[in-house]
């Protein structure tokens, strides 16, 4: 098979045309291995791989202009660890692009000619490599959606004790490929986690590697403030900012997200169920999630409700933030708030900014802690007095700030010095989406503060 060499795959390309003309080269269309419409599919995946479900030459040089953050983790990771990074993140958030602009071979496990060269196994992957050239510096291999493989993680413990100290390696992967970190985990020791999430109003501002957690604060752009509120984070609608081509991407996303990763991955039957949950929970971000209460709705068990909602949330459709009750007087301690991944998608405005926020969030927590920055938590508070803080970051198990949010409301909440007092947590904030940005450090205050949400948000990742 003849190697396919992606230096600089997304800079600087003069058209759409020239960006497809790439894959039309590559051996895995010759018409002597695949039928016709093997062929035909293998088209569409590879041109959907490099610009998502609707392709547009401009929508190639939008995406390929503006730089993200993930670059510069996953070149920071490069040059320091030996170990594979695993990239994990929803759908279409980019995770292929940004490896790619950084690798200097590509091999995908949807496309039929690169299965094969999987499927025999590390030599034939180290051969198709070429591992055995002498170089100036070490190989970037991208092995995409590699976790389809049943014995994926298998295959990557042979082919990094063997061949490690010749490639660097970053693997990609819709689902979450962090699940095994539940179980046995082979590859303990081989690898470094990053979770990527889509723009954030901190990446749109910023895109250098952090050096701390909390950054100083810095206005970012009207036109990027409405396209995130209004298109969501993810790269195509965020870029693009046509809310009939966000309309179309979404369905088309939902669509491949039920029929094809719940079906194919997940394995999932009763599909028709799967996507009146999916629909429940989408009108419902931001709630407490009672699992009795759904599962009476969509007449399965309690079990099934408890599965469905954790594979959903291993899929990346959305997440849980489970109480936090260490210390806090009789705090609840089961329920936990569900929240959509793409925030655009939440009709209700008040609803919108709870989600818009708590994914920040969760990028901020992740991002810190994958970048070894500590282990953080996203957390909410609320008693049986029906007291209640919408979010509280822990750092290292203990409270660090406390997050109310509010779509216009300045009146300061009462729950945040009472938690606060309760909790020790050294930051309070009433974040409101509404407020005008305010040139000042929102975590150079101790007590409870109304702070705009375009400040606070930018001060993290």
């Amino acid at each position: 098979m003849a190697r396919r060499e992606l230096t600089a795959p997304f800079t600087r390309l003069p058209s759409g045309r020239a960006f497809l003309s790439r894959g039309w080269r590559g051996s895995r269309f010759l018409p002597h291995r695949h039928s016709l419409a093997i062929r035909l599919g293998a088209v569409l995946a590879s041109i959907e791989k490099r610009s998502g479900p609707f392709y547009d030459e401009g929508d190639i040089s939008l995406m390929t202009e503006r730089p993200r953050l993930y670059t510069a983790v996953l070149r920071d990771h490069l040059e320091r660890h030996r170990q594979m990074a695993l990239i994990s993140g929803p759908r279409q958030v980019g995770k292929t692009t940004v490896c790619r602009s950084l690798g200097d071979a590509y091999l995908d496990w949807d496309n039929t000619d690169d299965r094969r060269q999987f499927l025999r196994g590390p030599a034939a992957l180290a051969q198709t490599l070429e591992l055995d050239r002498l170089r100036a510096r070490l190989p970037v291999a991208v092995f995409d959606e590699l976790h389809k493989h049943s014995k994926w993680k298998m295959l990557l413990k042979g082919f990094f004790d063997t061949y490690g100290g010749r490639v660097r390696v970053l693997v990609t992967g819709s689902s979450r490929l962090d699940i095994f970190r539940r179980g046995g985990d082979s590859l303990m020791g081989r690898y470094l986690l990053y979770r990527m999430h889509p723009w954030s109003v901190g990446e749109s501002a910023r895109t250098d590697l952090p050096a701390q957690e909390i950054q100083p604060p810095v206005e970012v752009a009207s036109a990027d403030w409405d396209a995130l509120w209004e298109h969501g984070g993810f790269p195509e609608p965020f870029l693009r900012r046509d809310s009939r081509f966000t309309r179309r991407w979404r369905s088309l996303r939902q669509e491949q997200l039920s029929r094809e990763d719940l079906r194919d991955l997940a394995h999932v039957t009763d599909l028709g169920t799967m996507e009146v949950l999916m629909q429940l929970l989408a009108e419902r971000s931001g709630q407490q999630l009672v699992y009795s209460n759904l599962a009476q709705e969509i007449h399965v068990a309690v079990d099934t409700v408890k599965r469905w909602i954790d594979l959903l949330s291993r899929m990346h459709y959305g997440f849980v933030v489970r109480p936090w009750f260490a210390n806090v007087a009789k705090a609840l301690r089961k329920e936990p708030k569900w929240f959509l991944r793409d925030w655009c998608g939440v009709a209700d405005d008040g609803a919108r900014a709870e989600t818009f926020v708590a994914c920040h969030l969760l990028k901020a927590v992740e991002g810190w802690t994958d970048l070894g920055l500590g282990d953080f938590e996203l957390r909410y508070l609320r008693d049986k007095q029906k007291r209640e803080v919408d979010f509280l970051v822990v750092r290292d198990r203990k409270p660090w700030f406390l997050v109310e949010v509010k779509l216009a409301d300045t009146g300061l909440s009462p729950a945040l010095a009472y938690f606060q007092a309760q909790t020790k947590a050294r930051h309070a904030f009433q974040v409101v989406t509404t407020l005008s940005y305010e040139r000042a450090d929102c975590f150079g205050i101790h007590r409870p503060v109304v702070v705009p949400a375009r400040t606070f948000l930018s001060q993290l990742l």
